[in-house]
């Protein structure tokens, strides 16, 4: 028996309060752009610098593009915390990681072909890995551990996810201390 496919996971649909109001499988979410919950995590070396990846082709949505973070959906039923610790692992390819540790949460809205587009709650998280990693191939194309300066750079040159550009913008506030600048972060080539 085969299990099922990243589109027929069912996902607990929230929301703007972040309140279960149904479920619904993954590609319909996506489809349809309900309000579902997201885990990022980011990953720091045993020297503090930061996983980096692309994403294969092949993921539902942002094929392709970098991301400073990884994770993905929080499964029907299961909490932030138990998806970052379980979505961590499994991109990784790792066993034994710490928990993340919680950092705060926000309400990403994207756009799509200049109208609402889709939605999501988002956890972000920080974890250090001194494990040696093994990223699924069926998730990530390239990776590579970066410095802050680095990233910084890259971030001018590499086409990234547009809600890890929100939450890592949102990130560098919250280390400030300062609230993020209102509005949707433009989506940097």
């Amino acid at each position: 028996m085969t299990s099922p496919g990243p589109a027929e996971e069912i996902l607990d649909i929230v929301d703007e309060h972040d309140e279960v109001v149904g479920q619904a499988p993954r590609g319909e979410a996506y489809a349809r752009g309900l309000r579902h919950r997201c885990a990022f995590i980011l990953v720091r070396d045993a020297a503090g610098r930061v996983f980096v990846h692309r994403r294969t082709a092949t993921k539902l949505v942002f094929p392709s593009l970098h991301d400073m973070f990884v994770g993905g959906v929080v499964g029907a039923g299961e909490s932030y915390d138990e998806a970052a610790l379980r979505e961590a692992q499994e991109e990784l390819g790792v066993r034994g990681l710490p928990p993340p540790a919680p950092l705060f949460k926000f309400l990403y809205e994207g756009e799509s072909d200049g109208g609402p587009g889709p939605s999501w709650w988002s956890y972000v998280y920080e974890v250090r890995c001194k494990l040696p990693v093994d990223p699924q191939k069926e998730e990530v194309a390239w990776h590579g551990f970066l410095t802050e300066a680095e990233l910084e750079a890259r971030l001018r040159e590499w086409e990234w996810v547009p809600d890890g550009l929100a939450a890592y913008e949102r990130l560098k506030a919250h280390r400030a201390g300062r609230r993020p600048a209102p509005g949707r972060p433009q989506r940097r080539r």
